[in-house]
């Protein structure tokens, strides 16, 4: 089990909590963190926006990355969210053990 933590982040807390609670219930993550609002600078359509937005945090595995980016997209609010995946490059013994125990992965 490869550990990563996919980030996106959304404009609406309740649009976080909505994205974590699905990936809670199918298993695909182990723990989502969302964090306070974080100020956004951004080039979207030719522009410099500035936004509120939160940041979200999925603790889950490599193999289930593109499971989450598609639940990602169809429920976030943006027409391009940001999905990004981290390699944790360590992890402690029995932090690994306890997402292997929560995620549901399947066996290739």
């Amino acid at each position: 089990m490869e550990p990563i933590i996919v980030t996106t982040t959304c404009d609406e807390i309740q649009n976080a909590e909505e994205i974590a609670e699905i990936l809670i219930k199918k298993q695909r993550a182990a723990c989502v963190q969302i964090s306070s609002p974080v100020k956004s600078i951004y080039r979207w359509q030719g522009a410099i926006e500035t936004s509120k937005e939160y940041v979200v945090s999925i603790k889950s595995c490599r193999s289930l990355f593109n499971d989450i980016a598609e639940t990602i997209k169809k429920t976030h609010s943006y027409e391009v969210p940001e999905i990004i995946a981290t390699d944790i490059a360590i992890v402690d013994t029995d932090y690994q053990q306890w997402l292997s125990s929560v995620l549901r992965i399947e066996a290739s």
